[in-house]
């Protein structure tokens, strides 16, 4: 009862006019990332909208970051939530990919400027004029609320087509932990059968970007500094090796090895080592976020030509394409479905590294406002 008489006292009502669709969502009002119900509005279905029922969101590690304000700048009320997907229920006139009743993803960003070379290209992601799909300032001034809700609209342009194929549940995550490790493997080689790579971590992100490496062709190795997960690195996901960074004789064994390395972890961990295994002229490639900065020793990138990189997401084109090739090779990420009041455990859990590997929220079944 007090968290309805909170959510009532903390609802934003925008004029009637301007955003007439009632929603209800989780949020959270402060830096206690403590998330409870949440009336809000949306605005209306526009002619270049889709609006969609939610039925499940993903939860990402950068939720959590979020609702704490960790990273600084977030604004309160927060509804977090960049891995949604459902069901169309409405399209505005001039929409012609969807139609109502179809399956659809919306991942991270909701806009973008559209005209920049960025977005010419197909890059969207590197706009510096997009706009997230919560906490952001909206093409309409209000500010963005995200999955962790019943409802949701966005432009066609950031609406993506979900496949058949595809549990929803399993397959949310793939709308930030896909594209996130996709995108970069595409853009640097590293989706070429035969080649080599190397996945650092084995969680969220790490097990999708092994399975993506195989379905690829790639031999792919896991480094990790838990060698407790070497069985299930090479039994459950396939991997072909697995290297225990803390072993300084096994990762001296692998130096020159690999084609290229995809960086998963978001803790401060040294990069020295993880360009030593490289080949010369390969890439180690950040898609993990520590909160504070890593050092690089110049003489680790000048011996062998070797290159540092990061990647954030990916544009629509490259999304719409992961999203496809999951659907036919049948990559999914391993989640824990979790009912909307769960979530504040959840959040705990998430801040403990306790989730195998993704928790997804059963919204369209557990997410109710009366």
């Amino acid at each position: 009862m007090g968290e309805a008489v909170q959510e009532e006292k903390n609802a934003v009502v925008y004029p009637e006019e301007q955003h007439p669709a009632k929603a209800f969502g989780w949020a959270a009002r402060d830096s206690s990332g403590h998330l409870s119900p949440f009336r809000f509005s949306r605005r209306s279905t526009g002619d270049d909208d889709v609006r969609l029922k939610i039925l499940y969101c993903g939860v990402c590690h950068s939720d959590l970051h979020m609702i704490k304000n960790e990273w600084g700048g977030t604004v309160y009320p927060v509804v977090p939530g960049h891995e949604i997907v459902g069901e169309v229920t409405e399209v505005g006139g001039r929409v012609k990919k969807f139609k109502e009743g179809d399956r659809v993803g919306v991942g991270c960003i909701v806009g973008s400027c559209g005209t920049c070379d960025s977005c010419e290209k197909g890059f969207e992601n590197h706009c510096a004029k997009w706009v997230l799909t919560y906490g952001a300032t909206d093409r309409d001034g209000t500010t963005t609320y995200g999955g962790y809700s019943n409802t949701l609209v966005a432009p066609e342009r950031y609406v993506v087509r979900y496949p058949d194929s595809l549990p929803l549940d399993k397959g949310a995550p793939l709308l930030c932990a896909g594209i996130t490790v996709f995108r970069p493997m595409k853009h640097h080689g590293l989706n070429e059968p035969g080649k080599h790579i190397g996945v650092v971590g084995l969680g969220g992100l790490g097990h999708v970007a092994v399975r993506f490496a195989k379905a690829f062709g790639m031999k792919v190795t896991v480094i990790s500094t838990s060698s407790s997960k070497e069985r299930e690195a090479i039994d459950k996901f396939k991997a072909d090796g697995f290297l225990s960074s803390n072993d300084a004789d096994q990762m001296k064994a692998a130096e020159g090895t690999l084609d290229g390395i995809i960086d998963t972890v978001s803790a401060v961990h040294p990069l020295g080592p993880l360009f030593a295994l490289l080949k010369s002229d390969a890439t180690l490639v950040l898609v993990g976020l520590p909160d504070k900065p890593l050092e690089v020793a110049p003489f680790s990138l000048v011996r062998g030509g070797k290159k540092l990189a990061g990647s954030c997401i990916g544009g629509m084109a490259d999304t719409q394409e992961m999203l496809d090739f999951a659907g036919k090779h049948g990559i999914t990420a391993d989640v824990e479905v979790i009912p909307v009041d769960y979530l504040n455990t959840a959040m705990d859990r998430l801040a403990r590294n306790d989730v195998k590997y993704r928790f997804v929220i059963d919204v369209g079944n557990s997410l109710k406002a009366d």
